[in-house]
């Protein structure tokens, strides 16, 4: 409790802590400071101070840095009788992590919502109080799954104290959470601390000096109590400085220890360099090197190290000390001692690192081991551990060969784990030995992934062809997978990518042999772009369409519609086959925690809800991306956003979320997000009848050629064209129009191509486009495109002076998009119906969920769904609690008793009378296209 002196400030907070946990809801806190400041001493506090609270506690240990899983192993031990009540994927990722459940490897995201819904069960009992102490030197996986906890909690009755040592590197799974530096004693009560701790009196001047030397440092000054002289201490002999622990408490423990008899050092050399605290493992090992821990030799360690009922290092400088004391030989002795000990079938992965800690050069059957345990580490989804193994059995290889190979394997695995950097060092390594073809082609083709998911740089085209032209004839198959991966980063990298970059991985993938038959589906895509961008859409649309029916029939594997469902729909103008392909895709990243995929599933089924005009639908869905993203990081640009604040007339939103864009474009070569940016100018400008904005914005989208964004473009291009008078340019882009939406055949693409044909059109013949347009686009659910369908048929009809026609037409379209949120166009119709002598209606009602934030409107469409709230917190990534927490307010704002009352609430807000306006004025069009003037 000595550390604890002038601690006001940091009690207080632990204490806040602690209140608010009592009072239903959360608290995390990262305690930073130096080594021997009194973070531990305060987590000791904390818990001294939690009763009534379930406390759990684990501390990280260097030597178990590489084994995946083992800190939030140890945290979980006292709840792990709640295992068998998780959901079933959540119970079959954290079984698999541990090792006690046999299963694909899984998930770390799905781990942490699995652990955080094992702590937050067992808080609905007791308030839990987790103490995670030198979070620095827990497994890098174990950091992730607590950080994703940590900024998950909410009403859940659950409080994180977390230490980490300062000048550590930062763990960035813990960045942004609150800290509070723990710093030294003022120099009052460091003198006061150091006068108790001494056993002779202490000189004032004496105190001043020491106490600034150490900076207040609490466990030195303690220390140095001990070790300085009388005359030391009284000033009768002048203090050695700098202090003879050079103000570092290594040194002090460096030098006590290597002033204790050998056995004695040895003892606790073999108990440093056991992580798992086991007297007896420790007394086994000390054995085999002849200590008798019982013997007089090794008394006095009680003052260093308690050894009941587990060994523990009075701190962890001590542990350092003890292990770097000793010569290497000596490291290496007491691992094989610890390795002769340890169960091989209990513990497989331990015996073998100590194995490799204990190996003095190359050991062929070390190196083996590791690399079984890195298959078991990445069986359990341990990929750090699994890295580490493969890395370390490279080192002791002796072949050069399998030394090569085992350095590829650690490359694949520290990609996937995100080390790009580490990635890219290892396959240098695996280079400069032999390697046969084929792990040659992995390797350029691991560097293109590597700079195809690191920063998406324009780079990654031309690797990836390289190394699918390795692989062709090798291994077909992912030859193949290798050129569709080319052809998606040449068409991201878009106009940053090189000028042919599309044009070469076509030809070269159109030159294949024939898939198989059957044909896979990624085989039936792959032919299909090929021929799209070498042979234009006309021939690619079969193979395409082909693609399409099998993605949406569902008849692909996971991986498959994981990675490249949507984009053949996408290419024919789709909409409904390209929903349930992208709705599946969702369902399956959801169902199988595919984090990492999840963000870019959940924009494009967002951009069709956008695309639908269910804006509310799609604002729940970029809230839940975000909540994605926040905990994967990744990196994805705002696509719908900019797509919902174009259609809205958002101006003052577009322009920062087109700035975001551009800075992705230019920092990350998604040339794709600048063709985006520039398409949704485009459509904001037409809105707001801007026409000379939005030409130049539409074409510079067309110019950059992107293989479906600029597409969707040209009906932007065309309408602002034609009203700026460029008929040319308009003429131009209708005939590119027509060939894309020909080929696809659809209501959706035919819909758009007649709308943009009847602005070029005149008198009966721009009638009957018009006509056509509504009629196609009435048969989809893409209400956006069918309001803006009817606003220039509108137009159209009052500039031929039929004004009664004319008002049908502008009043549905005004109803339609005013109820949708499209401001800018639901103003630019209100101007035409008052030019015809009409004022628009008022806006019907239904914004009762305009009172919601994002994330309460998302939870109650899920609660009108009837999902429960356990399966809501498994989609936010969320407790059931804090789910519960949000519902109350819900059902407070919205004036509501029960669950069963959302859905009516949500289908008033929905189906307003716009809605069934717009479609009572289609059924007339669509029985009439061919009504004659003169009204």
């Amino acid at each position: 409790m000595s550390a604890l002196l002038d601690r006001a400030a940091e009690t207080a907070a632990l204490e806040g802590l602690l209140a608010a946990v009592r009072d239903g809801l959360s608290g995390v806190l990262v305690l930073r400071g130096e080594a021997g400041i009194g973070k531990t001493a305060l987590l000791d506090w904390a818990a001294g101070q939690a009763s009534g609270m379930q406390v759990a506690r684990v501390a990280g240990v260097q030597s178990e840095m590489g084994m995946g899983f083992a800190g939030l192993h140890q945290l979980l031990v006292p709840f792990l009788g709640g295992l068998g009540e998780l959901p079933g994927p959540q119970r079959q990722a954290l079984g698999s992590a541990f090792g006690t459940m046999a299963g694909p490897p899984p998930d770390r995201f799905l781990v942490g919502l699995a652990a955080l819904t094992l702590l937050t069960d067992a808080a609905a009992g007791q308030p839990v109080l987790c103490l995670v102490d030198d979070a620095q030197w827990l497994d890098q996986v174990s950091v992730e799954v607590l950080g994703f906890i940590a900024r998950r909690l909410y009403a859940d009755r659950v409080g994180i104290l977390f230490t980490f040592r300062e000048r550590e590197p930062a763990a960035t799974a813990l960045a942004g959470l609150p800290e509070l530096t723990v710093g030294g004693l003022p120099e009052e009560v460091a003198g006061e601390l150091l006068a108790t701790a001494a056993a002779d009196p202490v000189d004032g001047r004496v105190s001043a000096q020491i106490v600034s030397g150490v900076a207040g440092n609490p466990l030195a000054l303690v220390e140095l109590a001990g070790e300085l002289t009388p005359e030391e201490l009284s000033g009768a002999v002048p203090l050695s400085w700098p202090l003879r622990s050079g103000g570092r408490l290594e040194e002090l423990y460096l030098a006590r220890v290597r002033a204790l008899p050998d056995d004695t050092q040895t003892l606790l050399l073999v108990a440093a360099a056991d992580p798992t605290g086991d007297p007896a493992l420790v007394t086994e090992a000390a054995g085999q090197l002849g200590i008798d821990p019982d013997g007089d030799e090794v008394a006095g360690t009680g003052l260093l190290v308690s050894w009941e009922p587990r060994v523990r290092f009075r701190h962890p400088l001590i542990r350092s000390a003890a292990y770097y004391a000793a010569r290497a030989g000596a490291r290496r002795r007491a691992h094989a001692a610890l390795a002769a000990v340890t169960d091989p079938d209990a513990d497989p992965d331990r015996r073998a690192w100590h194995l490799a800690e204990a190996a003095a050069g190359p050991d062929e059957q070390v190196a083996a081991e590791l690399e079984r345990s890195a298959s078991r580490a990445q069986a359990r989804g341990g990929l750090a551990a699994a890295w580490a193994c493969l890395e370390r059995a490279a080192t002791l290889s002796l072949d050069p060969a399998q030394r090569a190979g085992r350095a590829l394997a650690a490359a694949q695995v520290s990609m996937q784990v995100g080390a790009f950097g580490k990635a890219l060092d290892l396959l240098a390594a695996a280079e400069a030995g032999p390697l046969d073809e084929f792990q040659g082609a992995l390797v350029d083709l691991l560097r293109g992934r590597i700079t195809f998911v690191s920063n998406l740089g324009s780079d990654a085209p031309s690797l990836l062809l390289k190394a699918a032209k390795r692989l062709q004839p090798l291994n077909l198959d992912l030859a193949r997978e290798t050129y569709l991966t080319a052809w998606s980063a040449a068409s991201l990298a878009g106009h940053l990518a090189g000028a042919d970059d599309v044009l070469e991985v076509s030809r070269a993938a159109g030159a294949l042999p024939p898939p198989g038959d059957p044909a896979r589906p990624i085989d039936l895509l792959l032919g299909g772009l090929a021929r799209l961008v070498t042979d234009g859409p006309g021939v690619a649309a079969p193979a395409l369409r082909q693609a399409v029916n099998v993605f949406a029939a569902g008849e692909v594997s996971r991986e498959e519609g994981l990675r490249w469902g949507w984009i053949a729909a996408t290419v024919l103008w789709d909409e409904d086959a390209g929903r349930a392909i992208i709705t599946r895709q969702v369902q399956l990243a959801r169902e199988a925690g595919a984090l990492e995929q999840l963000p870019t599933d959940l924009v494009a089924l967002a951009m069709s809800d956008a695309w639908r005009g269910d804006f509310t639908a799609a604002a729940s869905l970029i809230a839940e991306t975000d909540a994605v993203a926040e905990v994967t990081g990744s990196r994805i640009a705002p696509y719908t956003n900019m797509f919902v604040a174009s259609l809205r007339g958002s101006q003052a939103e577009l322009i920062s979320l087109i700035e975001v864009a551009n800075a992705k474009a230019a920092a990350e070569g998604q040339g794709v997000a600048a063709t985006f940016a520039q398409w949704t100018t485009a459509i904001a400008h037409n809105g707001l009848g801007r026409y000379a904005e939005a030409f130049a914005a539409a074409r510079q989208a067309r110019e950059h050629s992107h293989l479906y964004v600029s597409i969707w473009a040209l009906p932007e291009l065309i309408e602002a064209a034609v009203r700026t008078g460029d008929t040319q340019v308009a003429a131009d882009a209708l005939e590119q129009l027509a060939e894309r939406t020909q080929a696809g055949g659809t209501d959706f693409g035919l819909g758009l191509e007649a709308r943009s044909r009847a602005l070029l059109s005149e008198g009966e013949a721009a009638e009957g486009f018009y006509g056509e347009a509504i009629a196609r686009l009435g048969r989809t659910r893409l209400r956006v495109d069918l309001a803006r369908a009817h606003l220039l048929y509108g137009e159209w009809l009052r500039r031929e002076r039929r004004r009664r026609d004319a008002r049908e037409q502008l009043r549905t379209a005004h109803d339609m998009l005013e109820a949708m949120g499209m401001a800018a166009f639901a103003e630019r119709a209100r101007r035409e119906l008052q030019a015809t002598g009409e004022r628009a209606r008022p806006r019907g009602p239904g914004a009762a969920l305009e009172v919601l934030t994002p994330q309460e409107e998302q939870i109650a469409r899920m609660v009108a769904a009837d999902l429960t709230n356990r399966e809501i917190a498994a989609r936010l990534f969320i407790s059931a609690s804090t789910v519960e927490y949000h519902l109350r307010k819900i059902f407070r704002k919205l004036g509501l008793t029960s669950r069963t009352q959302l859905a009516p609430k949500l289908h008033d807000h929905e189906e307003t009378p716009a809605w069934r306006a717009s479609e009572a004025t289609l059924n007339v069009r669509m029985i009439e296209p061919d009504r004659k003037a003169g009204q």
